[in-house]
């Protein structure tokens, strides 16, 4: 990358925010487009500021030294140059997409109508820090919420609120929680989480109507005709990858921006990186893969011919911990790529009323391939009474994947002995002192 080179990055997120300090610390520059108007911030954060445990500012990242807040409207490949939405452009000798996700706004009867886009009075996504705030400034002791989806957002938005006094309806169509990270048993433990905290879970239903007269939510129908009551509703569905820039430019997009192990997209002067980025068939969604694509591709831009992006072993783990817990962030600043992606989910504000004092913090990791195939060896730990559930998978003498919940000391060892996929040793000695050896992490 020479001195006057223009890289232009849209998008300043945690993806877009790495590169360009990436960029700088290699001799280079980068400016950033982001649209938000807060500072940018660490999105994996904002249960905690949800729950009232951490002020916003608390989760925000260092800003890039060249930071523009626009709204990119449009990319004009020939010409080299984005648009922003007053009009003006702005040139590029390499453009990198880091534009995220937006949340999915599942088709409800009742969210939208032919003339109102906007969602109605009580409706919220949590995506952004508007979002979060816009919740925060909704949320009061004994309000009645219901959080659509019981994925890690929904279980994280559920236990945010309940922590803040809330009564909440938690409304999963799959048959258990967090089915795409978890497994059946570590599921029940999380359902059990939530129930201790007064959370109402239903599982296996859909959620047909939003209903909102005078254009402000009060009651949410599931598909058996039963109405519960909300002054606040969460659509915690999922997300897509932001492509359409992309896509109206004319750009190679499947479900998100296709990319190789360059991170180039089908123009060879634009990159992608983040959620918006499809490599090698694969959208992961996660913060430690967007952090590692960004600091392979500000390698790839000051010249290092050996750098390459070709995947992510990614271990998800939250840390659902209780109200009297004094620990601040474990990192305000940056986050740091690695194996690992940290999402401490929630914890309780010390304003919380007193149904929730004294929580015990609520542990829990997974990785790789949580379910066996036939043929696997499966080892399983499990203490009821405590809480705890320890469980790895074995194929061919190597370890594919795991789960842990309540207690994390031998996550370490564990993610270490998956992400190396070397042979286990012989025996079953080895893989059971990983299970109990509290001091692997």
């Amino acid at each position: 990358m020479t001195s006057n080179t223009r890289v232009v990055v849209i998008g300043a997120g945690l993806a877009g925010v790495r590169l360009a300090r990436r960029i700088g610390e290699l001799g280079g520059s980068a400016l950033v487009v982001g649209e938000e108007e807060h500072r940018p911030y660490n999105r994996v954060l904002l249960a905690e500021v949800l729950a009232g445990r951490y002020e916003p500012e608390v989760i925000s990242l260092p800003a890039p030294p060249e930071l523009v807040r626009a709204r990119v409207t449009g990319i004009d490949r020939l010409a080299r140059t984005v648009r922003r939405s007053d009009g003006t452009e702005i040139a590029y000798d390499t453009l990198v997409l880091a534009t995220g996700s937006n949340p999915v706004l599942p088709p409800l009867r009742g969210l939208f109508t032919d003339t109102h886009h906007e969602l109605p009075e009580g409706v919220h996504a949590f995506r952004t820090m508007d979002d979060c705030l816009g919740l925060s400034k909704a949320v009061r002791p004994g309000v009645r919420a219901v959080v659509v989806g019981g994925g890690l957002l929904g279980v994280s938005a559920a236990r945010a609120l309940a922590v803040r006094g809330a009564q909440v309806v938690l409304a999963q169509q799959a048959e258990r929680l967090m089915e795409r990270q978890l497994d059946p048993n570590a599921s029940k433990l999380v359902l059990r989480h939530l129930l201790d905290l007064g959370v109402e879970v239903h599982t296996e239903c859909r959620v047909r109507d939003v209903r909102c007269p005078g254009g402000a939510v009060r009651s949410v129908e599931l598909a058996d005709g039963y109405a519960l009551d909300a002054d606040l509703v969460v659509l915690a569905c999922g997300v897509r990858p932001r492509a359409g820039l992309a896509e109206a430019a004319g750009l190679a997009v499947h479900k998100g921006v296709l990319v190789d192990d360059e991170l180039r997209t089908s123009d060879p002067y634009i990159r992608a990186i983040g959620d918006c980025a499809q490599h090698d068939g694969t959208l992961y969604g996660l913060a430690a893969p967007a952090l590692e694509q960004a600091d392979a591709l500000a390698e790839l831009l000051a010249g290092n011919p050996n750098a390459r992006y070709t995947g992510t072993r990614s271990l998800t783990r939250l840390t659902l911990t209780g109200r009297d817990d004094p620990a601040g962030p474990t990192d305000t600043g940056p986050v740091t790529a690695g194996p690992t992606n940290t999402v401490p989910t929630t914890a309780g504000p010390t304003t919380a009323g007193p149904a929730h004092s004294g929580l015990a913090p609520f542990d829990l990791a997974a990785f790789g391939e949580t379910e066996p195939r036939p043929g696997d060896d499966v080892v399983q730990l499990a203490d009821a009474t405590r809480g705890t559930y320890r469980k790895v998978v074995v194929r061919d003498d190597r370890l594919v994947g795991g789960v842990l919940v309540g207690e994390l000391g031998t996550v370490g060892a564990l993610a270490r002995a998956w992400e190396g996929a070397e042979p286990l040793p012989a025996g079953g000695a080895p893989l059971l002192h990983l299970l109990t050896n509290d001091g692997g992490s």
